[in-house]
């Protein structure tokens, strides 16, 4: 593709979605004139992959933080920002480091009285920090928050300062984003996944999920059902608690001043990276292995939700699926899913993740990355990002164009091995 072409397909995003395709280039938006699902006349399998990040600058909400007390660590910062209890057992958490919690997002989840989900935690509230990232002007001048990671929170608001919108009379769509376990949206590469989602027009909305709080399982131990069997009762609790995290986090967002007149409640979807990818299952109404039997029972649902991406998401292993006795679990859900996974991933086994897609109701899709295994990984960036990107505009901000792209694709050009596995199935709505 030639770079004035590129530049014209860039041009076309805002009106056409991220579908970045030679057809979107050459045809504009004509897009499928019903919005459904059926296949466009002309054939368009691989697609051009998106140059990340998107065309917006992003700008990021209040997590002002001091990190004097933890000498500047990045392994002490990282340990609070993701829940871990400190060597002698002190707890530790986010929290602890803010310097302005008044301005910085959180809020308090109020477990229910289940025993069979939430265990020793039922009827007990627990606070979550959010942070939220959003695109913003170009002359947004505000400073950068460096952490001790190396990375930084680009232009983020201080104090009382409300965000700066790159159209302040527009409302975004948004995406809420869940990471892996014990991670947090600024550890590791979720904070730069969570940018580039940003920076293609959306609002992202992110909870420190801090599940080692609620259990010292890791994630390899999540590849072994007996370590997690034994582990049971904290592990359904701290499963169960990620999604009613994110439903707050969106409740929050929704009705706070400063936000709820620039969000469109109607485009709502969601990403999770492992089980993350679980979380938006949840919050799509599947049901939870709570025993060793496998019994399982739903942990609600949040209907805002109108599509997800799973990047190697968790269904579990197979003696102890994630959703019941054979994945029984996913019967009901009507959620649209995307999963992304790994033909090496040996903690989210891609067969597994297959049988539990076919019990799906509504709109899915499985892709798989040749060789890829449970990490985010530079060398499919690209591919991950425009199958969820496409994904979403077709989706959430329902663009006819993308929705045209994401019926007839079935690779990406360059980066990974990517190969469509479960092509996209059931009805896109309208």
């Amino acid at each position: 593709m030639s770079l004035r072409l590129w530049r014209d397909a860039r041009r076309a995003r805002d009106r056409c979605g991220a579908a970045l395709v030679l057809a979107v280039a050459l045809a504009g938006c004509g897009g499928s004139s019903d919005g459904g699902g059926a296949a466009s006349t002309s054939v368009m399998t691989s697609v051009a992959s998106l140059t990340l990040p998107g065309p917006y600058p992003i700008a990021c909400s209040n997590i002002a933080q001091d990190f004097t007390g933890v000498a500047q660590s990045a392994e002490q910062a990282q340990a609070h920002w993701e829940g871990r209890p400190a060597p002698d057992g002190t707890s530790r958490y986010a929290t602890d480091l803010l310097t302005d919690p008044v301005n910085t997002l959180a809020v308090t989840v109020n477990a229910p009285r289940d025993a069979a989900l939430f265990g020793s935690f039922a009827g007990k509230s627990v606070q979550f920090v959010v942070l939220a990232c959003y695109p913003t002007t170009a002359d947004n001048t505000r400073s950068d928050f460096a952490l001790p990671t190396g990375k930084v929170v680009p232009r983020m608001q201080t104090g009382a300062q409300p965000p700066l919108f790159a159209d302040a009379s527009a409302r975004y769509p948004v995406l809420a984003f869940s990471h892996g376990l014990a991670g947090s949206p600024l550890s590791g590469d979720y904070f730069v996944v969570m940018s580039w989602l940003a920076s293609f027009g959306y609002v992202v909305i992110a909870p420190f999920h801090g599940d080692p709080r609620f259990t010292n399982l890791k994630i390899a131990d999540f590849g072994d059902a007996l370590t997690v069997l034994s582990h049971l009762s904290d592990a359904v609790a701290m499963q169960a608690l990620r999604p009613l995290s994110v439903s707050a986090s969106l409740d929050l967002l929704l009705a706070h001043p400063q936000w709820r007149d620039h969000l469109d409640a109607a485009q709502i979807g969601g990403f999770g990276v492992s089980i993350g990818g679980e979380t938006m299952m949840l919050m799509g109404g599947a049901a939870l292995t709570t025993t060793p039997g496998l019994a399982s029972s739903s942990v609600g649902v949040d209907p805002r939700i109108k599509a997800a991406v799973g990047y190697v998401p968790y269904f579990g292993q197979p003696l102890l699926p994630a959703f019941g006795r054979d994945q029984h679990g996913l019967d009901s859900v009507t959620l649209p899913y995307l999963a992304i996974s790994g033909t090496a991933d040996k903690i989210a086994p891609v067969l597994v993740t297959q049988q539990g897609m076919t019990r799906l109701q509504g709109t899915r899709e499985l892709v798989t990355l040749a060789g890829g295994d449970h990490e985010l990984n530079a060398s499919s960036d690209t591919d991950v990002l425009t199958w969820s990107v496409t994904f979403f505009d077709a989706l959430v901000r329902k663009l006819p164009a993308a929705r045209t792209t994401l019926t007839n694709m079935t690779r990406v050009d360059g980066g990974a091995n990517d190969r469509l596995v479960m092509p996209l199935s059931g009805p896109l709505a309208p």
